[in-house]
C-alpha cells in the first residue's frame, strides 16, 4: 500500500466550533462535507481525544467556518495544536452566532454552517458526526484553503488526531512520480541557497522552514539560512521559537 495515494484526496480546512457551559470550543479540523441534499446535511470526522468531540455530541450543535486560502496562520497553531480544555481559544477572533447558538469564527473565513447533531456513528478512533444545516453564509469571494495547498506551503504532517494523519516514517521511503509540468526557477534566488543547509522541523507542529523559500509570512526573504533567522523568530504555525526546531 502506498500511503502517499491518501495525499491525492481533497480535503478543505475549516474551525469546527461548538457551545459549552464552560467555554466556546473549536478545533481544526479537514474532514468536512455534505452528504445529502434535503435535507441539507454535513458531515464532520472527529478525533475521540479531542476535548470539543464530547462538547459537540453533548451540546448538539456545532459551526463550521470555512477557511480562506491567504489564512491568518496563528488560527491554525491555535486551533489545530493548542487544546480547548487548557485555554480560551475565543479570546482574539471575532465570532457570531446564528440559529443553534454555537460560535461561528468570521476571521479569515470565506463561507460559514450552523447545524444540529442529528447522527453519530463511531469509526474507531473518530465520531462520525452529521448536522443538519440551519443557516450558512458566504463572507468572502476568496479562494478556499485546501489541504493540499497547505501541506505543500507550510511542509506540515497532519496532527496526530487528524483523520488523514500517516506516520512520517511511512512516507519518507516512498517515491512519487514527478510532476508533467516543470516548476520556474527563480533567477534572482536560483545560486543563494545551499542544499546543504537542509530544513529545519519545529518539534511541536511539524512545521518545516526551508532556507530556499524563506517565510514570506514572517517578513524572512528565500535564501535566509536557519542560523541568520533573528533570535525572537517564531514558528509560524504554533509560535514556538527557534530552540524548538531540529535540523533534517
Amino acid at each position: 500500500m502506498k500511503y502517499k495515494a491518501f495525499h491525492k484526496l481533497s480535503y478543505g480546512l475549516y474551525i469546527i466550533a461548538t457551545e459549552s457551559n464552560v467555554t466556546d470550543l473549536y478545533y481544526i479540523g479537514n474532514t468536512a462535507f455534505q452528504v445529502t441534499a434535503e435535507p441539507s446535511q454535513i458531515a464532520i470526522s472527529s478525533h475521540k481525544k479531542n476535548f470539543t468531540t464530547e462538547k459537540i455530541l453533548e451540546s448538539g450543535i456545532f459551526s463550521i467556518s470555512v477557511l480562506k486560502k491567504e489564512v491568518n496562520t496563528s488560527l491554525i497553531g491555535e486551533f489545530g495544536f493548542m487544546s480547548g480544555a487548557d485555554f480560551d481559544k475565543f479570546r482574539n477572533v471575532k465570532t457570531i452566532k446564528s440559529v443553534s447558538g454555537a460560535p461561528i469564527i468570521t476571521d479569515s473565513s470565506v463561507a460559514w454552517f450552523d447545524c444540529k447533531v442529528v447522527n453519530s456513528v463511531d469509526v474507531g478512533s473518530h465520531m462520525l458526526i452529521i448536522g443538519e444545516v440551519l443557516d450558512s453564509e458566504v463572507l468572502s469571494g476568496d479562494e478556499p484553503l485546501t489541504y493540499d495547498y497547505y501541506r505543500e506551503k507550510y511542509k506540515m504532517l497532519a496532527p496526530k488526531n487528524a483523520p488523514t494523519y500517516i506516520e512520517k516514517e511511512k512516507l519518507e521511503n516512498e517515491v512519487v512520480p514527478e510532476s508533467e509540468s516543470k516548476p520556474e526557477i527563480n533567477e534572482e534566488h536560483e545560486h543563494v541557497y545551499n542544499k546543504e543547509n537542509g530544513t529545519y522541523t519545529c518539534s511541536i507542529c511539524g512545521f518545516q522552514y526551508d532556507p530556499e523559500e524563506g517565510d514570506p509570512s514572517s517578513g524572512i526573504p528565500p535564501g535566509t539560512p536557519f542560523e541568520d533567522l533573528p533570535e525572537d523568530y517564531k514558528c509560524p504555525i504554533c509560535n514556538a521559537g527557534k530552540d524548538y526546531f531540529k535540523r533534517d
